[in-house]
């Protein structure tokens, strides 16, 4: 039976709750709630924004967003967006959908923490990552109203010291791979948590190109 969260209704489809499992079973909490969140307030604005969207599409790409940042799921050289969307992508693979439809929920998570591209894609690209944005940046805060924030919150808990702790999660994934924080978020959440890390200079690499000039 499919439940209702700030107006949005959670897909309840062998899909989804294959999904929902699949995922609670091998995420801690804090990224489990936090994925929820994502689908939720993804959801939300596409609802505000009017646009057509397949909430299961929706609901993978949100579910499987940071998987490729636990133990098990992260590759040694694959930035952990690519990790997770390649997941997500053998995930909906026996469950028949197109190969569009698969690549839209690969785009929706590889490219969920690269900002000002998702949101000139189709609507599951676009509201990944606007509510990857909102749980985590905040972005688009006030377009949503208190009675939104608070049950969708009240739902899946962000916990004491959310921000802190989400940092943590993202340096534990990434720090055994510090190359593919280059150009990406990645590499400032490195500066902070890994006194040892130094930052690719994409300045550097191209002053010291093997061309002449």
């Amino acid at each position: 039976m499919s439940t209702r969260i700030a107006g949005i209704k959670t897909p309840d489809s062998a899909l989804a709750k294959a999904a929902t499992d699949y995922i609670r079973d091998i995420e801690s909490d804090l990224l489990y709630h936090h994925s929820r969140r994502v689908f939720l307030f993804g959801a939300l604005s596409g609802e505000r924004k009017q646009l057509a969207y397949n909430p299961e599409l929706l609901y993978i790409g949100a579910m499987f967003h940071d998987l490729g940042l636990v133990e098990g799921y992260c590759t040694d050289n694959e930035r952990f967006e690519v990790d997770g969307a390649n997941a997500a992508a053998e995930f909906l693979k026996p469950y028949g959908f197109s190969d569009d439809d698969i690549e839209q929920v690969w785009l929706s998570i590889a490219l969920h923490a690269t900002p000002g591209i998702p949101h000139h894609l189709r609507p599951t690209v676009a509201l990944v990552t606007a509510g990857v944005e909102m749980d985590s940046l905040g972005i688009g805060y006030e377009t949503f109203s208190d009675v939104q924030r608070e049950a969708v919150v009240h739902a899946h808990p962000r916990g004491e010291g959310f921000k802190e702790c989400v940092l943590c999660a993202f340096a534990d994934g990434t720090r055994h791979r510090p190359d593919t924080a280059f150009a990406n978020v990645m590499s400032d959440v490195l500066v902070e948590k890994d006194p040892g890390f130094r930052p690719t200079n994409f300045v550097e690499i191209l002053r010291k190109s093997p061309w002449a000039s």
